[in-house]
């Protein structure tokens, strides 16, 4: 390959970093979603320049249609977990000063049906789960994307914090991906603190 061509091509390989994505070092303790959360991965995460909210951020390991982790901060009352698709007329759900943790799944549930105009949503479990230290709750969803027929799991984990829903949401394809990535997840969820 001549010079040219190569640093031409070194160019176009190199230009994700440019467009915002960094790595996460393992061990490092990070702040996440532009809030006071912050987790301590015990291994490399790539996080994605795109934010798909005011208050979130994205990981991912092998890229976000393989698996994603998706951490919400500190979303006050009155706002929405993604940014608005058509506000007029299919408005998202929004976080509530008095919605209970067990509401919190559903609020997911609504906000993919219209964020991601899936009809295909199925919430499978809940439990009480510590998150960030403080009683909160793990849960665990089924969904597809509209145009794919690879059917994708989900697991959550949220607390509300004085006031805020805290949360950390991670999915993959059900088969292979997620099952092979859910405990790496896992083990970031567990290191979250406020």
């Amino acid at each position: 390959m001549k010079p040219a061509a190569f640093l031409i091509a070194l160019a176009m390989v190199a230009s994700p970093a440019q467009a915002g994505n960094s790595l996460i070092a393992a061990g490092t303790r990070v702040a996440v979603a532009k809030s006071a959360l912050t987790v301590a991965p015990p291994s490399e995460w790539n996080k994605l320049g795109a934010r798909p909210g005011r208050n979130s951020e994205t990981w991912t390991i092998d890229g976000d249609a393989l698996n994603d982790l998706t951490f919400y901060g500190g979303i006050p009352a009155g706002k929405t977990l993604f940014r608005e698709v058509d506000k007029k007329n299919r408005p998202l759900p929004r976080v509530s000063a008095t919605m209970l943790i067990t509401d919190v799944p559903v609020l997911v549930e609504n906000s993919y049906r219209i964020a991601l105009n899936t009809p295909l949503f199925t919430l499978d479990a809940m439990e009480p789960a510590l998150f960030a230290g403080r009683a909160g709750l793990r849960f665990t969803y089924s969904y597809t994307r509209p145009g794919e027929d690879l059917p994708r799991k989900g697991e959550g984990r949220t607390a509300i914090i004085d006031g805020k829903l805290y949360m950390m949401t991670f999915e993959a394809p059900r088969l292979h991906y997620f099952d092979r990535s859910v405990d790496q997840f896992r083990k970031v969820a567990d290191t979250a603190r406020l």
